[in-house]
């Protein structure tokens, strides 16, 4: 079954901060990291993956993804640390 997955991308802790939809989620995120996606994630350099969330329907995806960018920043910041208080980058766990 296809799942679908929102995710958060970040400049570094505390920086910039990038929210996405997508059904391939490993290839998009190699593609904001290497560049390739040009825009806002290219000039601000929002590479590092502190958040993902799986949906299984696509229409859950999106209005959740909808909803985030409707958020407050201090929510958004509070999401990212409830599970990944380091900020670490996750693209690497994924790809294990």
């Amino acid at each position: 079954m296809k799942c679908y997955y929102v995710y958060i991308l970040a400049s570094q802790k505390n920086g910039t901060l990038y929210i996405g939809f997508s059904g391939g989620l490993m290839r998009r995120v190699q593609l904001h990291q290497s560049g390739e996606v040009p825009g806002f994630t290219q000039r601000y350099g929002v590479k590092r993956l502190v958040h993902v969330e799986t949906f299984r329907d696509v229409y859950d995806a999106i209005a959740r993804e909808k909803q985030l960018k409707k958020w407050k920043r201090q929510w958004k910041i509070q999401l990212i640390e409830r599970d990944n208080p380091q900020w670490r980058d996750l693209y690497p766990e994924l790809i294990r």
